[in-house]
């Protein structure tokens, strides 16, 4: 795809990043969250390796981004993460979402990691959609999990295992 590089998420892309969550979050159907936070708990809490960029042609704007976190600092676990990801309204539609997400694949089979997971609601169909372009599989439907503005909401399970790491 022409017009967008992805490179690693930096600090200096706090400002576009949070935006774009909160833009997310905003439209109702992307997580429980409700507010993006502050810079530094976005920073604390996502891994530094896995974490990336989508930028346009000039290389100033965001178009999206996307993260791992872990999941457990048990030592069982520790080839399993959990991901987000974001992309800007007006570059849906561009494949930005399956560039991240491959750029996401390559980092963390790198790093040994055999297992990306994830949680999407049902109703966010074009990021269901482009997580099984990526390779992820359904696990399952967690039924009236939470609560997001008053409403039970249902969470797709997804992960995507590595064929490389076995």
């Amino acid at each position: 795809m022409t017009g967008v590089r992805v490179k690693t998420l930096l600090p200096q892309h706090a400002e576009q990043v949070l935006a774009i969550y909160q833009a997310g979050i905003d439209e109702g159907n992307a997580t429980f969250e409700t507010q993006a936070p502050e810079w530094a708990a976005f920073d604390k809490a996502r891994l530094p390796g896995h974490r990336f960029v989508a930028l346009d042609d000039d290389g100033g704007r965001v178009l999206g981004w996307v993260a791992a976190s872990a999941v457990s600092d048990r030592c069982a676990y520790a080839g399993v993460v959990e991901h987000s990801v974001y992309v800007h309204p007006d570059a849906r539609g561009r494949g930005v979402a399956g560039r991240l997400l491959a750029a996401l694949v390559e980092s963390t089979e790198a790093a040994g990691i055999w297992t990306i997971q994830s949680g999407i609601f049902p109703e966010n169909t074009a990021s269901l959609a482009v997580h099984a372009r990526a390779g992820f599989r359904v696990i399952g439907t967690r039924e009236r999990i939470g609560r997001h503005l008053g409403v039970w909401r249902d969470v797709v399970l997804l992960e995507r295992r590595s064929p490389q790491i076995s």
